[in-house]
């Protein structure tokens, strides 16, 4: 017994390798080859950069513009106003209304071009307010817009009316240029550029000249030339002031004209009098909103002044006469919180008077010209807005509206409502 598990523990011994020098040892068999080309993968795998040292993935794109991105982006902005009014026995007390809702289009064509369109719809049906077409760097750093769009008139003619930050469009802007503003077809050139520590911005367009309330009887056609120059400048890191003038040069041609008012009342129609209609602007914007806390606090100054000066075939006779209406306004407000601004705003207007003004038939704009002595239309008004979200706002605000020779007072109480569905948000313009 002894002698078999001698020989037992001795195989054991061999086999463990636990003897010592000179023992026997097993040989290893040949290598696997299939064993082998899995241990070179998992080295190969070891040495394999990490998620975060990993090149960028390829992204195929047509022209450098996703392909993704061939889609125009589209938005809805939606404008519910609600007035209460006293004062005015031509308008009802109580007035709701949904003033428009509006489709906004935005697309870049390519790298260079961006095409833009805005179309409201109302009760009265729908508009083609704008659409235009940009190409960036057309010379050097000049832009080139192609279209129709709202003019480079002071700061807020270019504004779409639900970007507001008030209900309306100031009074002496819509007494001069009517209640939608400047809105011409046309082609506008514009850059920016630093010299002297200042931006000086310059805008030069040329349009038809349509607008009913300044260029009436422009049978011709005559282009309107606009010219908006403005220079900005950092005060601190937290506040900027930027100041501008603008000047609109355009034509009437045809007027009715008469021997005497009194004499004889039916006009006799003139032709290709190249009668000149210039308005004049002058616009301040200073704008304080602390870094750091610039989603809480801001203060903003705004004002503008125009000037009209249109030539008319005189009604009296040979000759000419002119008509300078002329207004302005002042805006202030302030974020006093995240959601929350108010604001006031005063608005002047001194309409120029004519003893004819009342005529039929006359050759001017009955909102333009009043007969009167020394008439003038000025308001006040005041409003709180809630931001319920970047796409919803709601704002109420009070308004007395007052002056000589030009209506009766009229004191409003506004509510409205604001939406914007889609990547624009509340888009200016």
């Amino acid at each position: 017994m002894r002698k078999f598990v001698g020989i037992f523990v001795s195989i054991l011994v061999i086999l463990t390798g636990l003897g010592g020098p000179g023992r026997a040892v097993a040989q290893d068999p040949a290598p696997d080859p299939e064993l082998q080309s899995l241990r070179q993968a998992a080295a190969a795998a070891s040495q394999a950069p990490t998620a975060a040292e990993k090149p960028a993935e390829t992204i195929f794109k047509a022209g450098s513009l996703g392909l993704q991105k061939l889609n125009p982006e589209i938005s809805v902005t939606g404008d519910m106003l609600g007035i209460y009014q006293s004062g005015n026995d031509d308008l009802p007390a109580w007035d709701t209304t949904f003033r428009n809702m509006a489709m906004h289009f935005e697309a870049y064509l390519d790298p260079y071009s961006r095409f833009k369109a805005a179309t409201p719809f109302s009760d009265e049906g729908a508009e083609l307010e704008e659409v235009y077409f940009t190409r960036f760097g057309f010379l050097g750093a000049v832009n080139l817009t192609l279209g129709k769009f709202k003019q480079q008139f002071g700061i807020v003619n270019r504004w779409h009316k639900h970007a507001l930050d008030t209900f309306d469009y100031p009074l002496a802007l819509r007494m001069i240029f009517g209640n939608g503003g400047l809105n011409e077809t046309g082609v506008s050139l514009d850059t920016d550029f630093s010299a002297f520590g200042l931006v000086h911005g310059l805008t030069v367009q040329v349009t038809d000249g349509d607008n009913p309330d300044l260029f009436a009887g422009n049978a011709k056609n005559r282009p309107a030339i606009l010219a908006h120059y403005k220079l900005y400048r950092d005060l601190s890191p937290s506040t900027y002031l930027e100041l501008g003038g603008t000047g609109l040069f355009g034509w009437n041609d045809t007027w009715a004209t008469r021997d005497s008012v009194a004499i004889d009342p039916d006009p006799v129609v003139v032709d290709d009098h190249r009668l000149s209609t210039n308005v004049y602007g002058l616009d301040l914007n200073l704008l304080w909103e602390p870094t750091g806390n610039m989603r809480y606090r801001n203060f903003q100054w705004r004002s503008e002044a125009y000037f009209l000066d249109k030539e008319i075939l005189s009604p009296y006779g040979p000759g000419t006469d002119h008509i300078k209406p002329w207004g302005f306004y002042s805006l202030a407000q302030a974020k006093v919180s995240r959601t929350i601004e108010i604001g006031a705003r005063y608005d002047y207007y001194e309409p120029e008077a004519r003893a004819y003004a009342g005529v039929d038939d006359a050759p001017f704009t009955p909102n333009q010209v009043v007969d009167g002595d020394s008439p003038n239309r000025w308001m006040v008004s005041g409003w709180v807005t809630w931001w319920q979200s970047p796409f919803v706002k709601f704002r109420a605000g009070y308004s007395h509206e007052s002056g000589d020779e030009t209506g009766p007072d009229i004191d409003s109480v506004a509510f409205q409502m604001v939406f914007a569905a889609g990547p624009h948000k509340h888009e200016r313009y």
